[in-house]
């Protein structure tokens, strides 16, 4: 909003002789005669003494005579298709007094306003400043008007056109200050004292990139090449690319009576593109747009728009793609070519997030790969990291986790997965449900929910351990289940207590009781007023005994819901007695078998004898309460 002028007073020290005044400027005269008398402009008021409009319509753009329009059909002007008419002008002279402001106070003295305008000033507003007092009068509104009205003239606003709304806003005013007398503003109040016709801007052509997802930078924010977004991932129904079309705005007319002209467009950035059917246009009048009709990385070939779902790059690395994530549900399958030994087919640092991805070389050091399927043909780097529902590698340093997980050669690497095939364990450590391996060297860590299988063992060092809480879901349900225990036996132990107490007073308190109740009935019987106290005593007993059953029967449903967790707790470890440790061939230099039980915690150990021929090992009941890891059948 921009600012005029204000209303606020100071005192004069020199007297201007009234002077009246003809003018279509009327702060220009203001101006004007407080330098002639060397005073301030905030030093000198004036009153309106009359208005005059005109009018005219130029006719190919030749000027013609100004005609004066009457006061009582000023109304009439306030019309779209007369204000908006190129050819239409208006003016407004005015007949003012000027002189000097008076000492003396008036209603207005600390009622401190200000008017201002929007950019277009096609919208002019009186605000009246926070701290602002007035006294009501019956003059009020009249008064108001009056300084609206010097206050629109200050700021060159007609008069009497564009101001409809300004006799409500004068009563809203006048109601707000007659209903307390002293009117003090704790805030600022703003009121519209005029409204014209505000112009349609103008459109530029505009060409938006919707699927270029690429942060902007400012000037001191250094770029990370490593997410500069080799590949754009889209998704099926997702708006592409947009072109707004360029439109001439309309006119407006401001509420100083001048016509505002629209700017011509700019038209740039022209549609010079095709598609295919992997994309589709809506258009209108307005804009034309461009959606995805599937998954999967749009591209541009020769000056056509399509989408696909496969992409073959030498390699992902700092210098040539940088880091590339187009999401899991992307439906983008990546090729990654390199194969050189010597070389990382997915380079240090970089972070790759696919659906699919087969990568025919190396995965470098810190290097991180999260996908649905995965297949690597070279090795991991000890500090690489591969997700993936879906997952195949040659050889493995590094971390990997899955649900379904292959590997052809695992070296002191760590795997986390639910299923899990290991062809040659070269040391390493394995979480899973199920792990099957089908060459076992020396310092392997296996540990399994369900099945650990060794189809040849060729080296010793070797841990084998059954765990039924191995995954992080059960071991949370454990924990859960056992601080439910802890808090149900807490709950049970003090009911317990209170029971006994209250039963303790029920049986002190029983032949007292008895002897009340009787002597009750016998009052009853007779038609004998009973005695309060007597009364309240047998309420006082009924009650507490009526308490006793309550906590009684609440003790069942706490012991009842103890019972069931207890139980839970039991088959946590239930699976333990299917689960086995299996190595198919003899048992060579020294290996550990570990079987973990739940309850009471429990971790029973086992050293199967060099050249033993027990191929499966289970955990036995010798007998109640007592268990031990021993040879079982299949």
């Amino acid at each position: 909003m921009s600012f005029f002028g204000s209303s606020s007073e100071t005192s004069v020290s020199k007297k201007i002789k009234p002077t009246v005044v003809r003018t279509q400027n009327v702060l220009f005269e203001l101006k004007k005669i407080a330098k002639a008398n060397g005073q301030k402009l905030e030093d000198i008021d004036f009153n309106i003494l009359g208005i005059q409009t005109f009018t005219r319509i130029n006719e190919d753009k030749k000027e013609v005579e100004w005609e004066e329009i009457s006061s009582n059909i000023l109304h009439e002007i306030d019309d779209k298709t007369v204000l908006l008419n190129y050819d239409f002008q208006i003016k407004q002279v005015y007949e003012i007094e000027i002189f000097s402001k008076s000492k003396e106070k008036n209603i207005f003295t600390n009622f401190k306003t200000v008017i201002g305008a929007n950019s277009s000033k096609c919208k002019i507003y009186l605000s009246i400043k926070a701290g602002s007092k007035i006294t009501y009068s019956s003059q009020f509104g009249k008064e108001l008007l009056i300084l609206i009205n010097k206050s629109k003239l200050k700021a060159g606003i007609l008069l009497n056109i564009f101001d409809d709304m300004v006799d409500d806003e004068i009563d809203r005013i006048s109601g707000l200050v007659r209903r307390e007398g002293d009117k003090a503003f704790k805030d600022t109040k703003t009121m519209l004292v005029a409204q014209s016709h505000e112009p349609t801007l103008t459109v530029d052509a505009e060409l938006i990139i919707h699927y270029d997802k690429k942060e902007e930078l400012d000037d001191n924010k250094k770029v990370d090449y490593s997410l500069r977004g080799y590949i754009n991932s889209v998704r099926k129904d997702e708006l592409l690319i947009e072109y707004i079309k360029a439109k001439k705005g309309k006119v407006g007319r401001d509420c100083r009576g001048k016509i505002i002209t629209p700017q011509e467009p700019i038209i740039k950035n022209e549609i010079d593109f095709t598609i295919n059917d992997t994309i589709r246009k809506e258009e209108t009048s307005e804009y034309i747009k461009y959606f995805a009709n599937e998954n999967g990385y749009i591209t541009l070939e020769n000056k056509e728009y399509l989408i696909k779902t496969d992409v073959a790059i030498d390699e992902i690395s700092f210098k040539t793609t940088g880091s590339i994530s187009t999401g899991l549900d992307s439906d983008v399958l990546i090729n990654v070519q390199e194969k050189d030994m010597v070389k990382d087919a997915i380079g240090t640092g970089m972070s790759v997030e696919v659906s699919k991805i087969e990568i025919d070389g190396n995965v470098g050091s810190s290097a991180k790969v999260v996908a649905i399927k995965a297949t690597i043909g070279g090795q991991t780097h000890r500090t690489a990291e591969i997700v993936a529902e879906e997952l195949d590698i040659n050889v493995h340093k590094g971390i990997a986790k899955g649900k379904n997980i292959h590997i052809t050669r695992l070296e002191h690497g760590i795997v986390e997965g639910d299923i899990v095939g290991i062809a040659q364990a070269l040391g390493g450590k394995i979480s899973a449900n199920e792990i099957t391996i089908d060459l076992c060297a020396s310092n392997v860590k296996a540990t399994a929910s369900r099945l650990i299988e060794i189809k040849k063992l060729q080296g010793s060092e070797n841990t084998f351990t059954i765990d039924p809480i191995l995954s992080k879901d059960i071991n949370d349900d454990l924990q859960e289940n056992e601080d439910q225990i802890k808090k149900l036996k807490i709950e049970v132990r003090n009911l317990k207590k209170e029971i006994e107490l209250t039963q303790k007073i029920v049986n002190d308190n029983e032949t007292s009781f008895k002897d009340i109740k009787k002597r009750l009935l016998h009052y009853k019987k007779n038609g004998v007023k009973m005695p309060q106290a007597f009364v309240n005593k047998y309420k006082q007993f009924q009650k507490v005994t009526e308490n006793l059953k309550e906590m009684k029967k609440n003790d069942l449903i706490k012991n009842d819901e103890l019972k069931l967790q207890t139980t839970r707790t039991l088959s946590f470890q239930d699976n333990i007695f299917d689960s086995r440790i299996i190595n198919r061939d003899r048992w060579i230099g020294h290996n550990e078998l570990v079987f973990k039980l739940v309850n009471p915690p429990t971790v029973l150990k086992f050293h199967p004898k060099e050249g033993s021929q027990d191929r499966i090992f289970a955990i036995v009941e010798v007998e109640e309460g007592t268990f031990e890891i021993k040879a079982v059948k299949e």
